[in-house]
This record gives structure tokens, C-alpha cells and sequence, in this order.
């Protein structure tokens, strides 16, 4: 049996060029073996319903479609990448049924449990999802300096491109974790810096109760916040672009 741990953490974006913006909020996010039992307080659940609960049909695929972990093999294989050791999805929880993930992680390790990719599974308010495959070139451990590159080519926001790069940064301890993306676009004038850091403990009946009591309407509250943070950026001016159809592939480097 495998633990579910918890990340009561902080995110923190703030965007870069000539109209400025910043904001931190607390998240909870949940952490897994995506391919495991897992052992868990009666208010978790895996792929049934509960206050609190993941399921493999909103990772690895198109949301609601998902097919979990087989999904994150079969691209870690098409880019023979041997991560044969555990396989974990780092991802915030459906709260009483309800589920928005912005971005979620599949934590892909070696034989020797060293993490050597990542999959970075992005999710617009539009419904749209487009997976960026991180690794380095020598498939080597992801160490906390490394940066990792991913050229952007899916539609987030409408207050910014979707030309530029992805610079990613992993620290994934057993204590703690700490995810940082930086988007730079038309020579870093534009942009956005986007961070996830919290300590990483077992889910408990106590730790639970807390998250749904600080944050009960969990992804709803995600999709307000969002859609608040659009409507100060169009207030300020920033230039607003209209959707474009999504990448036909669903993963890319």
C-alpha cells in the first residue's frame, strides 16, 4: 500500500512586460502513486466519489477522458524514456466533486527511484489540455538547479502569447516540493512566472478536514480566482487574444 500525501502549498504568479500584475494564494494539492493502493483517510477516495477524491479519467487524456497512468507510460515509452521505477501524479483533488487542475504533474522515476521526466499537463478554462514533456538531454537525475526547456505551444491565458518558452524547475523531496515555470516571450518583455512550494505530508482525516474547511469550494474557488485575476489584467489593459484552435498532438517538448 502506497501513502496520498498532502500539499497544503502557495502559488505565486506574476507577470512580466509593461502591464503588471502579482498574486500568491494558498492550494491543496494531492500526490500519489498513479499506480498503486493507496492507504488514506475515509474522507479520500480513488476513482469514487467523496469529499475529497482523484480520478484516472481527469489525467491522461482530455479532461473527463483521462486514462490515468496507462496514458503517462505510453508517452514516456513513444519517447523511449525508461522510467521504470514509480510513476506519481501530483495533482489538486476533485473537492466534493468538482475538479479544475490549471496544471498538473506526472513524476516519472527511474529503477533506482531517481525523478528523470515529467509531465506537465496544462488545462485552459476552455476545456482545452496539452501535455509538455521535461527531461534533460542525458536523461539523468532532475536535480533542483537543473532548468528544462518546453517551447510553448498551447493557449493559456488571453493575456498572453502563445509563442515564446517554458523554462521549467523541479524540487520534488519527500519533505517538501517546489515547482517553478517561467514563460518568456517576444524577448522576455512578456510573460508570466509561475510557482507552486509547500511541505509535503500524509493526507490525514485531520489534514483534510482543515483543507476543505480553508478552502471548501476547492476548484470552483480556482475558476473564480482566475477569472478575477482576467478581469484586473483587462481593467489594466493588457492586450486580450482570442482563443485559437488547440495543438493537434497532445504532448510536446
Amino acid at each position: 500500500m502506497s501513502r496520498v500525501d498532502h500539499i497544503a502549498g502557495q502559488t505565486w504568479h506574476g507577470r512580466k512586460g509593461a502591464v503588471k500584475n502579482a498574486f500568491r494564494y494558498g492550494v491543496d494539492y494531492l500526490c500519489l502513486d498513479a499506480e498503486a493502493e493507496v492507504t488514506a483517510p475515509r474522507l479520500f477516495s480513488r476513482n469514487r466519489a467523496n469529499l475529497l477524491s482523484l480520478r484516472d479519467s481527469d489525467h491522461g487524456g482530455p479532461p473527463g477522458q483521462g486514462r490515468g497512468a496507462a496514458w503517462a507510460r505510453e508517452v514516456l515509452a513513444a519517447h523511449q524514456i525508461r522510467a521504470e521505477g514509480r510513476l506519481l501524479l501530483l495533482a489538486q483533488p476533485r473537492v466534493m466533486g468538482h475538479v479544475f487542475n490549471p496544471v498538473s504533474f506526472w513524476l516519472a522515476h527511474d529503477a533506482e527511484d531517481r525523478l528523470i521526466a515529467v509531465i506537465a499537463e496544462v488545462t485552459n478554462t476552455f476545456g482545452d489540455r496539452h501535455s509538455y514533456l521535461a527531461h534533460r538531454a542525458d536523461m539523468a537525475e532532475i536535480a533542483p538547479e537543473d532548468r528544462l526547456l518546453a517551447t510553448k505551444i498551447f493557449h493559456v491565458s488571453p493575456f498572453q502569447p502563445i509563442s515564446g518558452g517554458y523554462t521549467f524547475r523541479f524540487d520534488i523531496r519527500p519533505e517538501r516540493l517546489g515547482i517553478w515555470i517561467d514563460f518568456s516571450a517576444g524577448g522576455g518583455e512578456e510573460g508570466v512566472i509561475a510557482t507552486l512550494t509547500g511541505a509535503r505530508r500524509p493526507l490525514s482525516t485531520g489534514s483534510a478536514l482543515r483543507a476543505l474547511l480553508r478552502r471548501p469550494f476547492g476548484s470552483r474557488r480556482v475558476l473564480a480566482l482566475i477569472h478575477w485575476q482576467a478581469l484586473k489584467l483587462w481593467w489594466k489593459g493588457a492586450r486580450y487574444r482570442a482563443r485559437p484552435e488547440p495543438p493537434v498532438e497532445e504532448v510536446s517538448r
